[in-house]
């Protein structure tokens, strides 16, 4: 057996130096490692280094870690030799079966080649994003990428991110009509990544003349984003110092408030309400204010075993602070969507709170329909059950 072992190895050798490598096989395994069934093993390159990836294959799981070559040449030879009973090498020559037979026999044979290409040795398969690196002054002055476009390395998170929320953005914007996005608003702009890659998405992908503008309270925040988007010859681009609550977001389509802390995000859906806008976007954060009403009101529910619990008592608030928003924009005419998103590796699961505006007219003022006073009731329950009088956004719009 350790001979025919010894010539497959040098056949494996032979075609990864040929790069006509496909992948290799390894089955029928009767050793002492519990429950491993086969291997599996394909060449993937990682950070411009050429791997072999070995798949463990189990009865119930696998497992899949990757090799310098050497080392998974090594491990398959000592594989073959302590339980393997068969192994195929695929290459785009031929296939070479090494089987040690059930009398005992020992064969290597070749036979017809299965693939005659080989596969992308890419480790992932390559992500279309709506927004590249390449040629993109705002990514590089933003300290995203460097000047020939390559993201670095400490911002590939905040790439992805910046990526992410746009394709949760292009979805949404799907759903109005075509030409809807006339005027935006990012309300909390800080640095303004998202606020650059919105206005790149949305100028150069969707062809539309949008005017987006940043909000911003720190003015060396505002200063430098105002620097960047004339650097980047962004002309409909700008950025204002203020308060969500003193911005005027008057004839906005799309309004966004990523992180507003606690009634900040309030003040965010109160102007996009009352500007009628088409879509509205927020992420909150911080829901400091119901979660002072609960403590303070200390109601008995059903849930009180729960909510004794300080951070049970969090995720309540937070539940519903965001449960009431939904309603108060659907009690204003929005579909409302509410999802867990992750933004990067280093922020846990966030909160979308999303409402889409079913007809243009606005509804703010008008008469109450039974599906409203129907919402304004259970608004009301909802608060008497928890023990919260009021709610920030119930206040600004004097429901």
């Amino acid at each position: 057996m350790s001979e025919y072992i010894k010539q497959f190895i040098i056949a494996l050798k032979a075609s990864l130096e040929e790069e006509n490598f496909v992948k290799i096989s390894l089955g029928n395994y009767k050793g002492a490692e519990e429950a491993l069934k086969q291997l599996l093993i394909r060449k993937v390159t990682i950070k411009r280094e050429d791997k072999l990836a070995v798949t463990y294959r189990y009865k119930t799981r696998d497992v899949v870690k990757n090799y310098a070559i050497s080392e998974a040449i090594d491990l398959i030879e000592d594989y073959l030799g302590t339980g393997f009973k068969i192994a195929t090498l695929f290459t785009t020559e031929n296939d070479l079966i090494l089987e040690e037979l059930k009398n005992g026999k020992v064969v290597l044979r070749k036979g017809k080649a299965t693939s005659v290409a080989a596969p992308s040795p890419n480790h992932d398969k390559e992500k279309i994003r709506l927004i590249k690196p390449d040629s993109k002054s705002y990514l590089t002055e933003l300290k995203i990428t460097d000047a020939e476009g390559k993201v670095f390395k400490n911002a590939q998170d905040k790439f992805r991110q910046i990526n992410h929320y746009i394709e949760i953005l292009s979805a949404l914007m799907k759903e109005l009509p075509e030409g809807t996005i006339k005027k935006v608003a990012d309300m909390g702009s800080g640095k303004g990544y998202l606020t650059f890659a919105l206005y790149d998405y949305l100028h150069s992908v969707l062809k539309l003349e949008s005017e987006v503008i940043g909000v911003e309270y720190r003015q060396d925040m505002v200063d430098l984003c105002k620097q960047v988007a004339v650097k980047s010859a962004f002309n409909k681009l700008n950025f204002v110092q203020g308060t969500i609550e003193d911005f005027k977001a008057t004839d906005v389509n799309l309004l966004i408030a990523l992180h507003a802390c606690d009634t900040a995000t309030d003040d965010a859906i109160y102007k996009g309400i009352m500007a009628n806008a088409e879509l509205i976007v927020v992420a909150p954060c911080c829901h400091k204010q119901i979660r002072r009403e609960i403590e303070q009101n200390k109601v008995k529910n059903d849930v009180s075993f729960l909510t004794k619990y300080g951070i049970f008592l969090e995720r309540q608030a937070e539940m519903v602070t965001d449960g009431i928003r939904a309603l108060i924009l659907e009690y204003f005419g929005y579909k409302t969507k509410v999802f867990e998103f992750i933004s990067d590796a280093h922020t846990p699961k966030n909160v979308l709170v999303v409402g889409v505006k079913k007809s243009p007219k606005s509804l703010v003022g008008s008469p109450k329909t039974e599906g409203q006073k129907a919402i304004l009731e259970k608004i009301k329950t909802s608060k008497e059950y928890f023990g919260i009088g009021y709610h920030h956004l119930e206040r600004l719009l004097e429901l």
